[in-house]
């Protein structure tokens, strides 16, 4: 029992791994909080530091989830992976290490599925792109793929897996509802770099 309870507090711990907040003081000396939204996760990291602070640190939150997943293997635990990887998850939303602050659970929910069932994941990367490049909002790709990754899941049968996503997307779409709000009132800002022509 005492290696579940290890487990369990590494992997809040790994969740509360602000990457945004990291990134921004390390290599261009700000508060992300402090910019943009506020938000510690890898939308307000692309709008407001660039696409390269950008895809750093949304690959830093997806590896957070998966890393988290992958500890009962590591701790050689019965533990079932998808538990820790929702722990991970609430401390990616409510960090210790940014005063509960976080992010939006999206990528580090990407990271847990990454681990446990990658082929679901990619199915999420894909649907998250197809419905930015068409819509031009992350928000609403974030919460379109959430429903999308649940409607999927429902067709794989494993009912941990259910449980978990229906949660997850539930993180979301909750974690999205100023979004929702600036979305229907059309101040939500929109992504113009992906239709940027290469020079």
């Amino acid at each position: 029992m005492a290696v579940y309870g290890i487990i369990i507090l590494l992997a809040y711990l790994i969740g509360s791994i602000p990457s945004g907040l990291i990134w921004g003081k390390l290599f261009h000396g700000i508060d992300i909080r402090e910019h943009g939204s506020g938000n510690l996760g890898g939308t307000n990291t692309f709008r407001t530091l660039g696409i390269k602070a950008g895809i750093a640190v949304t690959l830093a939150d997806i590896l957070k989830g998966t890393l988290a997943a992958c500890l009962p293997l590591l701790f050689h635990s019965d533990m079932h992976m998808l538990i820790p990887g929702v722990i991970a998850v609430l401390g990616h939303m409510y960090p210790i290490f940014a005063r509960f602050r976080g992010g939006k659970a999206v990528a580090t929910s990407g990271g847990l599925l990454l681990a446990y069932t990658p082929p679901l994941f990619l199915f999420m990367l894909l649907f998250f792109i197809v419905s930015l490049k068409v819509t031009k909002y992350v928000s609403l790709s974030s919460i379109l793929t959430a429903v999308a990754t649940l409607t999927l899941t429902l067709f794989i049968g494993d009912p941990v897996l259910i449980i978990v996503v229906a949660a997850l997307a539930t993180f979301v779409i909750y974690r999205h509802r100023a979004n929702i709000g600036r979305i229907r009132n059309g101040s939500e800002p929109k992504v113009k770099w992906l239709d940027r022509k290469p020079k």
